[in-house]
């Protein structure tokens, strides 16, 4: 069977006749969260027969959900071949954001990151990457509130590396007759895959650009960011101050705090220099610690004042909070824990 959320609606119309199904379907699936055909009382009821031979609409299952005391809630997701697929939700006050994998695993190996760890076990499909985004939606939001919500790349895996199927997933995920989400509400974290972000400022519709730097020298991103030996800060930096922002867009950089390894005041300094001139804020990440890494999360006093050195420098710096720790599903814990 054909797995329906792995095709755009332009495709669906080249396979579907009439091709005005297509919307029909999509709009079925999409807006009204139906899961079988016989709900879609706007089709023939032949067609509703040959479609359910033919196509599968039928989310993954959810292998198992860790609720933690924050309200923050991680997934891991049963995929067609056994995998686990790993999403996170995190309600707020103002804003709900679902936090989606692109990969089983990453072959960019950080140091400080499980996911890391694991190595690449193999990309997600658009698909798989669409129904981590309404498997926790349906179980988290009411009616009412269906569309409040904000996506982020930043779970399993490097977006960028898995180009193709992320692309494909934000355009399902963007179509007016699906979830109809603003690319102003998807923001993409890249670890730096310089020709890939240049693609990506070629493409028609862009998320939000988010860079994972964790590191303001060579000398320190070499030693805890592998890919910068390929792509050092200066060429990133560069395609950086290249990527296409709408008005009053900003660049997010993405800078995790280790005790005594990125957290001193000539860190902070150092990346004062780096973003000088940028349209840029930075999200200060204060490690979250797990027995499996070699690092500890800086004191408190630390990351106020590595904080308070990019503010005086007229840099936006906020530092995240910690959610989920307790479940391991805060940043850089996603490495598909049973317990």
């Amino acid at each position: 069977m054909k797995f329906f959320f792995d095709f755009e609606r332009p495709e669906l119309a080249e396979i579907l006749q009439p091709a005005f199904r297509a919307t029909q379907i999509y709009k079925s699936v999409y807006q009204h969260w139906f899961d079988d055909f016989d709900l879609m009382t706007d089709l023939p009821k032949s067609t509703r027969s040959s479609m359910a031979q033919e196509w599968d609409i039928k989310l993954p299952a959810v292998h198992r959900r860790f609720d933690s005391s924050d309200g923050t809630r991680r997934y891991l997701v049963r995929l067609a071949d056994g995998e686990l697929a790993e999403t996170v939700f995190i309600p707020e006050e103002h804003r709900n954001t679902i936090c989606i994998s692109s990969q089983i695993g990453c072959a960019l190996a950080c140091t400080f990151c499980m996911t890391g760890q694991l190595g690449l076990i193999r990309h997600l499909t658009p698909g798989e990457i669409v129904g981590q985004v309404l498997i926790v939606q349906r179980d988290n939001l009411a009616w009412e509130a269906r569309d409040s919500f904000n996506i982020v790349l930043m779970g399993m895996g490097e977006p960028l590396h898995n180009y193709d199927n992320v692309m494909k997933a934000l355009r399902i995920l963007h179509d007016e007759h699906g979830l109809n989400m603003s690319m102003s509400r998807i923001t993409l974290s890249t670890a730096g895959l310089l020709p890939a972000i240049e693609r990506l400022a070629e493409e028609p519709m862009i998320p939000n650009l988010a860079i994972s730097l964790t590191g303001a020298t060579n000398e320190k991103r070499n030693e805890l960011m592998p890919i910068n030996r390929r792509y050092p800060i200066e060429t990133l930096l560069e395609a950086v101050r290249r990527f296409p922002l709408k008005h009053r867009q900003r660049v997010t950089f993405e800078y995790v705090l280790l005790r005594g390894v990125t957290d001193s005041s000539d860190d902070a300094l150092n990346l004062v220099k780096l973003l000088k001139g940028m349209r840029a804020k930075v999200n200060l990440i204060p490690l979250n610690e797990a027995e499996e890494l070699n690092y500890a999360r800086p004191s408190d006093s630390a990351v106020q004042r590595f904080q308070q050195i990019l503010t005086d420098h007229d840099i936006s710096a906020f530092v995240r909070r910690n959610r989920g720790n307790d479940i391991s599903a805060a940043c850089g814990q996603l490495a598909k824990k049973m317990a």
